[in-house]
């Protein structure tokens, strides 16, 4: 196998897109970080993102859970052929870190990987929404997404520095050999009544604390069918 790369970096900060008096609903006004542009050289990653990046829904987004998303480079040939889009570039899932060599079944619930100066850890699959398919005006996008399981993962910084185009990207330490990104993305959007699964997934190492929340909520409602005796 080769060595996994970082292929393309992307920073956007949140604008304003849209019109009031707009009839299709896609133009109508909105505000977001997701439109990202290629970086050249050296950026720096702090703690809560990269230099140059922004969320604008910082409830959804964002923190040190989801400091930096990263999409596989890998899935992009298959999505300029499906979508008929062969001018889809990098960055078009709003990624900042476009890696070659890795995806959802081979990146872990926990994974630290090295990138020049800057150490990341994985914390939870990406759960694409609406501002994907508002992007590019796909409205079957997402459903897409949860079908092919292709969401990219989010990472923390744990160790700040320089990262840049063409860097190697190092697995230095797994923790979690059964959990792939795949795997929890299976549990979390097509075994949604499963409470051992439901309960397994939210006691993974590592994982992000709004998924523990929200897996932990799921569980509570489920088991409360099966003392009802409706499930």
């Amino acid at each position: 196998m080769n060595r996994p790369i970082l292929q393309s970096i992307q920073v956007g900060k949140p604008q304003s897109y849209g019109s009031e008096d707009a009839t299709d609903a896609h133009d109508k006004p909105w505000t977001s970080g997701f439109f990202k542009a290629p970086v050249e050289g050296k950026i720096f990653a702090g703690r809560a993102n990269l230099e140059g990046d922004g969320q604008a829904d910082l409830k959804h987004h964002g923190g040190v859970d989801k400091a930096v998303l990263a999409y596989s480079a890998d899935h992009y040939r298959y999505w300029r052929r499906d979508l008929d889009r062969f001018d889809l570039p990098f960055g078009a899932f709003a990624e900042n870190l476009t890696i070659a060599g890795l995806d959802e079944n081979s990146v872990h619930i926990g994974d630290v990987y090295s990138i020049g100066d800057c150490v990341f850890e994985v914390s939870q699959p990406r759960q694409p929404c609406w501002k994907l398919a508002r992007r590019w005006r796909m409205n079957e996008l997402v459903p897409m997404v949860i079908a092919n399981g292709w969401s990219g993962w989010y990472l923390r910084v744990l160790e700040v520095g320089y990262i840049e185009p063409q860097m190697p990207v190092t697995l230095i330490e797994r923790i979690n050999p059964d959990w792939p990104i795949s795997r929890a993305n299976r549990i979390m959007n097509h075994h949604r009544q499963d409470l051992d699964l439901t309960l397994r997934l939210a006691a993974v190492p590592r994982l992000a604390f709004s998924w523990v929340k929200q897996l932990n909520e799921r569980a509570e409602a489920l088991g409360a069918l099966v003392s009802a005796g409706m499930a």
